[in-house]
């Protein structure tokens, strides 16, 4: 059973749509097409429960409410989260809360359901929001997002092209992109193009690791000067001394002389186990 969520009060007034605010990086969608790609990757149905982080005035979570059995969306700015509690109130399925996204706790979203989560979330919190809803403890089965096209790229990267980024969310899932978006599918229009993201996300994480804390402590290190050998790095990062950083990677097998964006998940998992036992 659900747990009980309180949403926001309505005051009875008339809502009016909001203008954009700079300080909450709101670009609001209005292109129906990409809505009807990013609505068609999430593959809903009427027992889906739905998260959806930035819902803005709305666009997106009409969409959701209608396909959706039960929708809770969490929007930062009050104003608008008070437009949209008012227009919902008369669906018992859909929930409206004023909260940040990077702050709110996630069990009490949906409870012990599964879930989904789909989103155009706002540039500057999409990495750090979509990294937490990954690790929680009662992840998401998918996420479909909306995020900075660099992002997006960055996110799905294989090996040659691997950064910090793309390590912590291919542990937890598998990424793609759906479409590119260009700045003109917002009002107002970002200086950057968009692209709508899917995650398939694991039951667990792809790596059996006995500390994922301890796990990114690694990785952290490995990035921490990219253009540079792992074996200088790992020194760097970790404070270790020379003999040790090569005697970790003759363990996990790693030739000393490659650079960290060449390596897979396989890999830094290898790294981390060696690093573990030295």
């Amino acid at each position: 059973m659900n747990p009980p969520i309180s949403p926001l009060p309505h005051d009875g007034r008339p809502s009016r749509p909001s203008r954009a605010k700079k300080s909450l990086g709101q670009h609001f969608l209005v292109d129906r097409r990409i809505l009807s790609r990013i609505v068609g990757a999430a593959d809903l149905s009427e027992t889906d429960t739905v998260v959806e982080i930035g819902p803005g005035r709305g666009l997106l979570t009409g969409e959701l409410s209608a396909k959706a059995g039960r929708l809770v969306a969490v929007e930062l700015d009050r104003d608008l989260a008070s437009a949209l509690s008012a227009k919902y109130e008369a669906l018992p399925h859909v929930t409206v809360i004023c909260a940040d996204g990077r702050e709110i706790d996630i069990g009490s979203l949906a409870g012990e359901s599964s879930y989904k989560f789909v989103a155009n979330l706002p540039y500057y919190a999409a990495s750090p929001i979509i990294r937490r809803f990954l690790e929680a403890t009662h992840s998401p089965e998918i996420m479909v997002v909306m995020v900075q096209r660099e992002v997006a790229e960055r996110m799905t990267a294989s090996p040659g092209h691997m950064s910090l980024l793309s390590v912590a969310i291919q542990l937890y899932g598998v990424p793609k992109i759906v479409c590119k978006v260009p700045p003109g599918a917002f009002r107002p229009p970002p200086k950057v193009s968009s692209a709508v993201l899917r995650i398939d996300v694991h039951p667990r994480p792809i790596l059996e690791l006995e500390s994922e804390t301890e796990f990114f402590k690694v990785v952290r290190a490995g990035f921490s000067a990219p253009r540079k050998q792992l074996r200088n790095t790992l020194i760097q990062g970790l404070s270790m001394e020379p003999g040790r950083s090569e005697k970790v990677l003759e363990t996990a097998g790693i030739d000393p002389t490659r650079r960290p964006q060449t390596l897979d998940l396989a890999d830094w998992g290898r790294i981390y186990e060696a690093f573990s036992q030295h």
